[in-house]
């Protein structure tokens, strides 16, 4: 299947870099509309559904090849390739929580794909490990109760949910929208997807990277806590940290202005 179909990739803009954006967890496409169009007028920006995600072809969705990120990064090194291809001018990776890790798993794999990479609300392991120090936010025990809430009863799971990891207080119409996201989505899907989310580690990978890379960190976002974004600035070479004024783990929604003020601030020291 053409890989534009199965993903439902969208192509708009105009200039000589590439923005692809890549959504997070129970999220598509539409969840940049407060962000990627302010990159228009300076870049060639790309969206694209995940599979099993928004208007991608679900029959592609295989449980073997999701179970971990690393079918969903052969995924982005697809899409990349494929769009890159129609210009031959550098790619930045811009991609949401786990999608992060998503991006760092194909640049590390494909180097010569990205110019660069920007890692909105990243998280390399959503798991405490009191032996090492290391902080994640959340214990085992704390995983496997999310999980089982969302075999239990999905939807009223992802009610409960959704406006929590949306925080953006004032703001409630955001967190009606991701609730509306996270219910659109399959729960057998998104009972598989947070599964290879939240069991995931890849902070074994972090030294491999080679690409310059910008970490977004919240100031407030119990999913992806501060000490993370600082865990990821140590560990992860050619990489830069910018932490912005949001309560929540979705500031390309809910602090759209800041977020593209970082970003817009990385892509020109980058001279592409």
């Amino acid at each position: 299947m053409h890989i534009q179909i199965r993903n439902n990739v969208r192509v708009a803009g105009e200039g000589p870099a590439t923005l692809v954006f890549v959504h997070g967890f129970g999220c598509d496409q539409t969840m940049w509309r407060y962000l990627e169009p302010q990159f228009r007028q300076h870049y060639r920006t790309v969206l694209f559904d995940l599979v099993g995600s928004g208007q991608s072809d679900l029959a592609a969705y295989d449980t073997r090849r999701y179970a971990t990120l690393d079918g969903y990064a052969d995924d982005l090194r697809a899409v990349v390739a494929s769009v890159a291809d129609a210009t031959g001018g550098p790619v930045v990776c811009i991609s949401h929580s786990v999608s992060a890790m998503t991006g760092l798993l194909a640049s590390i794999a494909a180097p010569e794909l990205f110019a660069a990479q920007v890692m909105l609300a990243p998280s390399p392991c959503y798991i405490d490990e009191p032996a090492t120090g290391y902080r994640g936010g959340f214990t085992r025990a704390d995983i496997d109760d999310l999980l089982s809430a969302m075999d239990s009863n999905y939807l009223g799971w992802a009610g409960t949910l959704a406006p929590a990891i949306m925080g953006a207080p004032g703001q409630p119409a955001l967190g009606e929208d991701l609730t509306r996201s996270f219910c659109r989505t399959d729960p057998a899907i998104a009972r598989h997807f947070a599964q290879a989310t939240f069991l995931s580690d890849h902070r074994a990978i972090l030294p491999r990277n080679t690409t310059p890379a910008l970490i977004v960190q919240c100031s407030d976002d119990f999913i992806a806590p501060r000490p993370v974004g600082d865990y990821l600035h140590a560990m992860l070479p050619c990489s830069s940290l910018q932490v912005v004024e949001n309560i929540g783990h979705c500031p390309h929604m809910s602090a759209p202005d800041a977020s593209y003020r970082a970003i817009r601030h990385f892509l020109d020291g980058l001279h592409l």
